[in-house]
């Protein structure tokens, strides 16, 4: 059994596995107990989430209340708010806001 606790919507996670290894995201739905959809707002929109099997993803453990609410209230997020939980905890692991190109 995974020692992590389960996956909780609107919770951060940095991906390990995969071409987006590194990047941050948001939980915003969970399949079951080995599958979430993730999205970050940015390259990955909330229209399109990815599946990604938890044991690819490392749990931080900060949920954003802004995501949560919004999915309780209408059942969705807007990117913008995404964007904005991944940016608030750190971005992508190594690049800072400034430092990346365009």
């Amino acid at each position: 059994m995974n020692t992590q606790s389960s996956p909780q919507i609107g919770q951060l996670v940095r991906i390990l596995k995969g071409k987006d290894a590194g990047e941050a995201a948001v939980v915003i739905a969970v399949v079951d107990s080995r599958f979430v959809y993730i999205a970050d707002g940015d390259k990955r929109k909330f229209d399109g989430p990815k599946k990604k099997n938890i044991q690819h993803l490392e749990l931080i453990p900060f949920i954003s209340s802004e995501v949560v609410n919004s999915l309780e209230e209408t059942g969705r997020v807007t990117n913008g708010k995404l964007r904005f939980a991944v940016m608030k905890y750190g971005g992508p692991a190594g690049i800072s806001a400034d430092e990346k190109g365009d």
